[in-house]
């Protein structure tokens, strides 16, 4: 029963109106009017949303439908009014397959909820008594032409009931509003005047797109040593490196991420701490890729063979880890493009080519490649390359610096590989202005590094927590990193192993994508003097690391990762982005949040409360929003007071709506709470 005045053959009024006969407007989420598709994963809730309207006092109703690829639809809901009297609704369409979806927008007159308002107050006062139990069994006897079977049968009978004058006018108006019409009615709405909006797309992507824990780490150091007779360092390998996959992989990680596995080139090669001189052992930053030895289709010699990384991908799979490769779009001065392709670099007035740099910091080992000369070359090129490795098992990429190239191009190139490779997913490196991080998504990187890094503060972390998942989340998926090689912050610097924890609690709670770069397990923290970067920064020199050794002795942060992975591989609240609700405490640091989801199996609810101040003991009392909680009488017990388990310590406690809690940065920094749910 789907119409809208442009459909309707008998409509008053010529096609190419913009209202239906009942107006939808400001329908979401809807990016750019539909010329970009809003992302989803599988199982995730997407909040859908209008404001719907209509003359007069008729009662009104709203549904979503979502359709799949082939277009046929796979779920219809019905929307709830938001607020008071603004005329907007909205409710929660959940895709369970991947491909392009689309949704419509569906409002209608509510044609028994009117007859129940008039009926209710019209019966009650003795106006128009006889007329509206006749209006209702007219209606029930529509209704039940309509429909088959138990509901066909039921509203025949519930006609009759209202029609029978012998009976009392109570009773025959409670054979209307009785509740098994009312729960008929809610699986099939009696409509009429239904109209449509337009079919806006979704892209369902696969999970990892947007739910999966990243682990960062430099095949090259893994094995690494000194040789003290040769007075050089010996590389690491592809074949050591896949020792510590059974590591990552026990830390309930999914992606491993690996920096530029490529040739490093000789011309300008920074040493240690990026200085400007190299040693003839320096290994040089994997970020300067090219040399006599190859470009972004070559391996590393020292690293090992094709067949060296085909095994570690392979081991990779065996753990169910996936293997994340960076895609850095640049070159060494000696990488074999500046020699055949010298055009796709920019000339500076002397002849030289320039090279990058990202002020204060230059790069003079690195030259970007200049997009607007031979666009179609590179573009062929990178897909040429991209293709390559997606043949060795690569299906995600971690794309470094993509604000620095046109954002045409990661258009073009995205749709190109996906078209192809639907499972492969880009990850922008684009620490940048917002309208170029989310251009970037809607472009059709998957996800993108975040502001998260530097937000510390309890404001500043609710009103970016709000931000990415009320405002962006059609088409910015956040991936909270907490650290990079090249990014250290004063917060991590400064605030010992608490703020380490404190960090890792905060993005792996609040983003169903989060990652970490080794060493952060170790509470690495020395910063380069005046720089937001590591010292000694395994960008430029081996860095072997002992995690066993920590571990045994307690200097691991490990087993609380491992932790923290595996509360949110348990609980499905925490794989969503939108279902993020803000909390309120009277401390100026206890930040408080929690995450709600509806599952086959009941309601899973996370209720996060978290010092961010890691020097401090900080007490509070805690006042949650019980709305967000969807709490059941059964969760209650007499005094209103549900339990909850905190996920981490093993603890159980009795809460309500204002809570004391006691968090000490440097034993317990955080409460991960889930709600005891009695089913």
């Amino acid at each position: 029963m789907r119409t809208t005045s442009d459909e309707n053959p008998d409509a008053p009024y010529p096609e190419g109106l913009r209202f239906g006969r009942i107006p939808i407007t400001a329908v979401s989420p809807v990016v750019e009017d539909g010329r970009f598709p809003a992302k989803a994963i599988p199982g995730s809730d997407i909040t859908v949303g209008a404001t719907v309207f209509r003359e007069g006092h008729d009662q009104l109703g709203v549904s979503a439908v979502l359709y799949d690829p082939e277009g046929k639809e796979v779920q219809r809901v019905r929307l709830a009014p938001v607020g008071s009297g603004l005329d907007r609704w909205a409710g929660t369409l959940r895709p369970s397959a991947r491909g392009r979806h689309t949704f419509t927008i569906e409002g209608w007159s509510d044609v028994f909820g009117t007859w129940e308002h008039d009926a209710t107050i019209k019966i009650a006062a003795d106006v128009d008594t006889e007329l509206m139990l006749a209006e209702g069994a007219a209606l029930f006897d529509r209704a039940a032409d309509e429909r088959s079977g138990a509901d066909a049968a039921l509203f025949r009978a519930t006609a009759r009931a209202l029609a029978d004058q012998e009976a009392g006018v109570e009773a025959r108006l409670a054979a209307g509003l009785s509740p098994e019409v009312h729960e008929a009615i809610g699986r099939a709405p009696v409509r009429s005047l239904v109209t449509a909006s337009r079919h806006y797309p979704i892209e369902v992507e696969r999970e990892l797109a947007g739910r999966a824990a990243w682990y960062e780490f430099f095949p090259r150091s893994e094995g690494a040593r000194y040789d003290p007779e040769s007075a050089e360092w010996i590389s690491g390998t592809f074949r050591a490196a896949a020792g510590r996959l059974d590591a990552v992989a026990a830390m309930n990680f999914d992606v491993v991420y690996l920096p530029p596995i490529h040739p490093i080139g000789r011309v300008h090669r920074k040493g240690p701490n990026n200085t400007l001189t190299a040693g003839p052992d320096d290994p040089g930053s994997p970020w300067a890729i090219g040399s006599e030895e190859g470009g972004h289709d070559a391996i590393h010699p020292d690293l090992g063979t094709f067949e060296d990384f085909d095994a570690f991908v392979a081991r990779a799979d065996e753990l169910d880890l996936e293997v994340a490769l960076d895609l850095a779009l640049q070159a060494a001065p000696d990488h074999p493009w500046v020699t055949s392709h010298p055009e796709w670099f920019t000339t500076r007035v002397d002849g030289s080519i320039a090279y990058a740099e990202n002020p204060p910091k230059k790069y003079q080992d690195i030259y970007p490649i200049n997009f607007d000369n031979d666009p179609q070359g590179i573009a062929e090129e990178v897909l040429r390359v991209v293709t390559l490795w997606i043949g060795h098992g690569v299906k995600i990429f971690r794309v470094d610096n993509p604000h620095t190239k046109p954002v045409q191009f990661w258009e073009w190139l995205i749709s190109r590989v996906n078209a192809e490779h639907p499972d492969v997913i880009f990850l922008a490196e684009a620490f940048t202005r917002p309208p170029m991080m989310h251009a970037l998504g809607r472009a059709g990187f998957q996800q993108s590094y975040s502001y998260f890094t530097w937000r510390n503060t309890k404001t500043e972390l609710e009103e970016y927590f709000t931000e990415i998942s009320k405002v962006s989340p059609a088409y910015f998926r956040p991936n909270f990193f907490v650290n990079t090689p090249d990014i250290l912050t004063e917060y991590l610097q400064y605030g010992g192993p608490a703020a380490f924890r404190i960090r890792a609690v905060l993005a792996s709670m609040a983003s169903p994508l989060w990652g970490v770069y080794s060493g952060y397990e170790l509470f690495e923290h020395v910063a380069r003097p005046g720089a937001e970067e590591y010292i000694d920064n395994e960008k430029f020199q081996y860095r072997p690391r002992d995690y066993e050794r920590a571990e045994a002795e307690g200097r691991s942060l490990a087993p609380f990762i491992t932790r923290l992975n595996a509360i949110r591989r348990s609980h499905p609240a925490l794989g969503d982005l939108e279902n993020l609700s803000i909390h309120s405490s009277t401390d100026p640091a206890t930040l408080v949040f929690s995450k709600h989801k509806r599952t086959n199996e009941g309601k899973d609810t996370i209720i996060v409360v978290v010092n961010v101040d890691p020097h401090s003991t900080r007490e509070s009392t805690v006042w949650l929003d019980l709305s967000q909680l969807e709490l059941d009488a059964a969760d209650l017990d007499g005094n209103g007071l549900f339990l909850v388990d905190d996920l981490v310590t093993g603890q159980t406690f009795s809460w309500g709506e204002s809570n004391y809690v006691r968090l000490d940065p440097h034993v317990e920094p955080a409460h991960i709470l889930s709600i005891r749910r009695q089913r």
